[in-house]
């Protein structure tokens, strides 16, 4: 069983590795993840560095020469705050002229282009002279714009920019990312939690035979059990549960172990991965082949010519009963992504009250419901895992059920 588990595990982590790289191109990349960081603008007095520091995208937080405080925006930081990047903040310097840069470990950056790949750290992004966001790696040179990467321009535009904007977003081609963003380095880092975790366990029973636990093992075996008996068994049935825990384990482990890192406000933590949606698509689409590959024939009468109803009914029943095969997935990747994104939003809203209404007497009674909000975030995050398995368990059961 745990072999099975193994694979099913490092079958997940590469189908939404994959998902997540090419869903990072359409998301903003932040320059903070810790739920308690905050971010502050200042505003230029040259309409031409106010377009370079539009053009820098990742790099907010920096302050210019001279210029006036902008009034904070929090929904731009809540969305730096939740959004994938390339590199992990963690904390930020000043320097003699009272610039803030921020000190961050870098990522690996995968480029597709015209001239094949293109591979470089994150680091090399740099500031010029204009202010751009810029990179020059093997005769290309790319702009970070928002946290999307473009192919810059030879020369800078009359604002200072090296890319063309067209209703506010950049026109220059873009190419593929296929970077180890925050996500897709935390997705790995689960995928490896996993094999370390069941394989400590396996080899421990193994090793022991049916004796009493002891260490991970002891921790472990409830939670196995847990999803074997309450999970599996209860909503699949005892002839065929079994073949189906390998599945709901990886399941089970992999979204609370993700939830969980999730709520380490550093590194290697506070990637919101269980809020990227193209990973709870990835987790339901699994289910939904899961569920369908296995459907016995009962299952899809039940779905094209249910019996017992009129025969005047069926036909309209069909149509709702095939729509309802693909909104059972589709409710399962928007439940996930929805509660562990509110979870954090919630948090960097009260954090942001400080800012917004600017006095530190606020925090009074911000810090202490924050403090409240992300130990409730603990209870969250086993139980999206567990209503996740359990919803997988009962649609599985309704496809495998025996005929009566």
């Amino acid at each position: 069983m745990q072999q099975k588990s193994v694979l099913l595990t490092l079958t997940l982590s590469f189908l939404g590795y994959g998902s997540t790289a090419f869903a990072n191109g359409s998301e903003h990349e932040h320059a903070t993840t810790s739920h308690e960081d905050t971010v502050q603008h200042v505003a230029d007095e040259h309409a031409h560095d106010a377009h370079a520091a539009h053009a820098e995208g990742d790099a907010h937080g920096e302050e210019a020469a001279h210029g006036e405080e902008e009034a904070f925006d929090i929904n731009e930081m809540i969305m730096h705050h939740i959004a994938d990047s390339h590199s992990f903040h963690l904390w930020d310097t000043e320097d003699e002229h009272g610039h803030v840069h921020a000190v961050s470990i870098p990522l690996p950056v995968i480029l597709y282009t015209e001239d094949g790949l293109v591979m470089f750290m994150s680091s090399a992004f740099h500031h010029d002279e204009t202010g751009s966001h810029v990179a020059e790696v093997g005769g290309q040179r790319f702009i970070n714009v928002h946290g999307k990467i473009y192919h810059a321009s030879e020369e800078a535009n009359a604002h200072g920019a090296y890319y063309e904007e067209h209703d506010g977003h950049p026109t220059n081609a873009m190419p593929l990312d296929l970077s180890i963003t925050k996500n897709v380095f935390t997705l790995l880092l689960v995928a490896f939690l996993l094999l370390v975790v069941f394989g400590s366990t396996a080899r421990f029973y193994k090793k022991n035979g049916a004796v009493a636990p002891k260490g991970l093992a002891s921790f472990m075996e409830p939670l196995v059990v847990f999803v074997r008996d309450d999970i599996a068994k209860d909503n699949i049935g005892e002839k065929h549960y079994e073949r189906f825990v390998p599945f709901l384990l990886t399941l089970f482990f992999f979204i609370w172990f993700s939830n969980l890192l999730g709520l380490i406000p550093f590194f290697p933590g506070s990637a919101n991965l269980t809020g990227n949606i193209a990973v709870t698509m990835v987790l339901a689409l699994f289910t939904f082949f899961v569920v369908n590959f296995n459907g016995k024939k009962d299952y899809w009468m039940h779905i094209f010519w249910m019996p017992g109803v009129p025969y005047a009914v069926r036909p309209i029943l069909a149509i709702v009963e095939f729509v309802g095969v693909f909104t059972k997935p589709f409710a399962l990747m928007l439940r996930l992504f929805a509660n562990i994104t509110a979870g954090h939003i919630l948090v960097l809203s009260l954090i942001g009250l400080i800012f917004i209404l600017n006095s530190v007497a606020v925090s009074a009674l911000s810090v202490p419901l924050t403090l409240f909000i992300s130990t409730l975030e603990l209870l969250v995050a086993a139980l999206q895992a567990y209503i996740f398995a359990l919803l997988t368990a009962l649609f599985i059961g309704a496809a495998v059920e025996e005929h009566h």
